[in-house]
């Protein structure tokens, strides 16, 4: 098939089942997200520089004062008698060494965050690549196709694919059926097949790429607004918001420097007293010293690095809030059907009832399912013409009834007035009792056999007279059984809601281990569940992936769509997984209190090494004043102890870059048992690392004559 480019004003018309590929020229290519370290680097070097500007330094409270510090002192290493005699000896050598540490101090956590976002901004550019070279067959209305670039389709477009293209945005597959290679999102090399009418196999994202055969899909977002450009937000960190936790560390590391502040200025007061000159430059070092400098400088590092760790697997956070929020999770809500359970339930046996065979049943069956192209209809279509259904009606005179949440049921209105319907027993037996009809006393002894089974029984009828029962099977997705093992080990208890009758919610609540289940669940129950368990002080995270969720979704703490859901699951929801694996929850609890356990973890190490510098520093200034005895680590002199904490200051940021980007253990313990192990692990091992660290830099600086 020859399709002329659209710069060309040339098109051609569309003929189902061409297929092909494009010409080995022509084929795009998607890249593989591979970062150049060397290339990051030398950026991560470069903003550090850009980030020394104060509009980017005033947003960090604590690294700004250290900021001002270095302008200070920088003043003093130009005119170090500048409000009289300097007091120490080579205060040009003194002076322009705490500026050049206190300048370094403020470039490497400059440098960090720089290398944090670098790190999403280079998976990035990847993914703007590949957006940017898309380019997509438009089809028209009257079979024309059109190449156009990928930017200009709006949702509700329809495009023609085949073999060798890039997928150029979100969308629905409404005819046919290919195999897609989506490495590039979810770095599975397995192809999926898609097709239409499989509601968990016909969404296509933007930039993944088919490898067989051919699709037409319908567009479902506009530019700027598909999973690609999220992803790409996400890892470029423009959408990043500081979150109300980060927002509460802030502050409280911004009081504490003011504190060290107050402190700090009344020392002149107290050194003048005892007779002891100190210099300002000296007064700021000290300031620097003892001010929470480790965890201001990787404060934003840390935020920044989740949320790269976030988009690795293949999940959107909506916001920093959200993906906070889940640490604090208590219990999960799942929705059974798409998430639990694959979701693309399939006729397994026909049960007919009423003395009417499998081939009367059979034709019922296929007249309740010939407009449905779901793929349970098509599973029942199959099965029905495997059984000798036929169709005694002319389609052209037939219309087709939709399925509702309301009615719980579809079918076909055709000939005669007609009616087959095929849905929950419940709601077949209603429509046959309005027909003035009376279900078969075997009904439920049937229906409660295929419960037991974990099965879903489908009842189909005409008019007054039900036919027969569908077995209609579900397969729980892998995994699901270990995964709520686990949540329960992380303390979370765990409720699956099925609008399925009890026994087969039961039986499924047990395969997937679940510590509990509500079955018949309406859209309102499943709001009202959410609402019972926060009102009981647990925070909620809810799971699905219908358009029936979308409320419960916004009322949980935190909402989860799956990427096969609806459209309106996903607007609802605070996170949304790519990959459609409710166990992918695991992995947001661990990232989420990985964050808060690294934020913790460091900010007890910084609060360590600041307890440990103030306690070593400030006696050392009344040493002259015969108190020897208060140099407890017999440092050499004031300088000497200023400039060793300040180095030490300094090169804990890049040691600690590795542990910030790679976040802490989890270690899943009681909050006291927790706080002892941290305590212990940074609190004593950050008093410890700085005392032998200042001591050793203090011994190197002695044998020089300026310190």
């Amino acid at each position: 098939m020859n399709v002329a480019p659209a710069s060309e004003g040339k098109s051609s018309r569309f003929r189902p089942g061409a297929g092909g590929t494009l010409p080995s020229h022509r084929r795009p290519t998607l890249k593989k997200a591979k970062i150049n370290s060397k290339r990051l680097y030398i950026k991560a070097i470069r903003d550090a520089f850009i980030k020394l500007h104060p509009w980017y330094a005033i947003k960090n409270p604590v690294m700004f004062l250290v900021w001002l510090g270095t302008l200070v002192t920088l003043v003093f290493t130009i005119a170090p008698n500048l409000l009289g005699p300097a007091p120490e000896n080579h205060p040009h050598i003194v002076y322009g060494l705490l500026t050049a540490i206190l300048f370094l101090t403020v470039w490497l956590a400059n440098f960090a965050e720089a290398l944090a976002l670098g790190r999403g901004q280079a998976q990035a550019d990847v993914l703007q690549t590949t957006k940017s070279e898309a380019i997509a067959k438009k089809l028209a209305s009257d079979g024309t196709i059109t190449e156009v670039p990928a930017s200009s389709l709006r949702a509700g477009d329809t495009i023609y694919l085949v073999a060798g293209d890039i997928i150029p945005a979100d969308g629905k597959v409404i005819m046919g059926v290919a195999s897609v290679d989506e490495s590039l999102i979810s770095g599975e090399a397995v192809p999926i097949l898609k097709e239409s009418g499989n509601h968990v196999a016909s969404s296509v994202i933007g930039g993944t790429h088919i490898i067989s055969d051919e699709l037409i899909v319908r567009i479902t977002s506009d530019p700027d607004q598909g999973f690609i450009d999220q992803m790409i937000a996400l890892l470029a960190g423009t959408t990043r918001r500081k979150t109300p936790g980060e927002i509460t560390l802030m502050i409280f590391l911004t009081v504490l420097s003011l504190l060290s502040l107050l402190v700090v200025m009344t020392l002149p007061a107290f050194a003048h007293y005892v007779g002891i000159p100190v210099s300002v430059p000296i007064l700021i070092a000290l300031l620097v010293a003892v001010m929470p400098t480790t965890i201001g400088g990787l404060f934003n590092t840390i935020s920044i690095a989740a949320m790269n760790g976030v988009a690795q697997f293949n999940i959107i956070a909506t916001s920093g809030e959200a993906l906070e929020a889940c640490a604090d999770i208590t219990t999960v809500i799942f929705d059974k059907t798409r998430t639990i359970t694959f979701g693309n339930r399939l006729a397994q046996e026909f049960i007919p009832l009423n003395g009417h065979s499998l081939e009367e049943m059979a034709n019922v069956a296929l007249a309740a399912s010939v407009f449905d192209d779901t793929s349970e209809a098509k599973s029942i279509t199959r099965v029905a013409q495997s059984l000798g259904g036929r169709l005694d009606f002319d389609l052209n005179q037939a219309v087709g009834v939709k399925f509702s949440e309301d009615t719980r049921m579809s079918g076909t209105n055709f000939d005669r007035g007609h009616k087959a319907r095929k849905g929950a027993v419940g709601a077949i037996k209603e429509f046959i009792r309005l027909c003035n009809g009376q279900a078969p006393a075997e009904l439920n002894s049937v229906c409660q056999k295929i419960s037991q089974q974990g099965g879903t029984p489908l009842a189909v009828c005409l008019d007054e007279e039900i036919y027969g029962v569908i077995y209609l099977k579900d397969i729980i997705k892998p995994g699901i059984r270990e995964a709520c093992q686990q949540l329960g080990y992380m303390g979370i208890k765990t409720i699956m809601l099925s609008g399925d009758n009890l026994i087969t919610t039961s039986v499924i609540a047990n395969l997937a281990g679940v510590n509990d289940f509500i079955g018949e669940a309406t859209p309102e129950d499943k709001v009202s569940i959410i609402h019972t368990e926060q009102a009981a002080g647990q925070v909620v995270g809810m799971i699905g992936d219908g358009s029936n969720d979308a409320p419960a979704l916004l009322k949980a703490n935190v909402g989860v769509a799956m990427n096969t859901g609806s459209q309106t699951a996903k607007e609802a929801a605070d996170i949304i997984d790519l990959d459609s694996d409710p166990t992918k929850l695991i992995d947001l609890v661990s990232m989420s209190r990985n964050v808060v356990v690294t934020r913790g973890g460091l900010t007890i190490f910084s609060l360590a090494n600041d307890i440990t510098k103030y306690f070593v520093i400030i006696p050392l200034i009344f040493t002259a004043a015969h108190l020897q005895g208060l140099n407890i680590m017999n440092l050499s002199s004031l300088n000497s102890a200023v400039i060793s904490i300040l180095i030490y200051n300094a090169v804990t940021i890049p040691a600690l870059i590795p542990l910030t980007l790679r976040g802490v253990e989890v270690k899943y313990l009681p909050t006291s048992q927790l706080l002892l192990r941290h305590l212990l692990i940074y609190g004593l091992g950050g008093i410890i690392a700085s005392l032998f660290a200042i001591k050793f830099i203090d011994m190197l600086i002695a044998t020089t004559d300026w310190g």
